[in-house]
């Protein structure tokens, strides 16, 4: 009989501090906090997973991108839970 691994939790990964001061600078951090923990999870560990610094800050000029814009997660549409399609429905 297999495990069941659906409940198991990784540890948050730690916000790096230029990253909460790249936030609050652009009034991003409640952006930030509003998106999925999987989003937040994805993006540090994306932003944090290189070395060289100048990708370092391309990816996170575009997680800043992002939220500020609201609607984009890795440069796919995200529609927020809740919030209706902005798209008129036709009929």
């Amino acid at each position: 009989m297999s495990k069941d691994y659906s409940k198991i939790k990784r540890p948050k990964p730690a916000m790096p501090g230029f990253v909460k001061k790249a936030l609050q600078k652009r009034d991003l951090l409640k952006a930030y906090e509003k998106r999925p923990d999987y989003q937040q999870d994805h993006y540090l560990e994306w932003i944090t997973e290189v070395k060289s610094q100048e990708i370092i800050s391309q990816r996170l000029n575009q997680m800043l991108d992002e939220l500020e814009q609201g609607n984009i997660f890795m440069q796919e549409e995200y529609r927020p839970p809740g919030k209706p399609d902005k798209k008129k429905k036709q009929g």
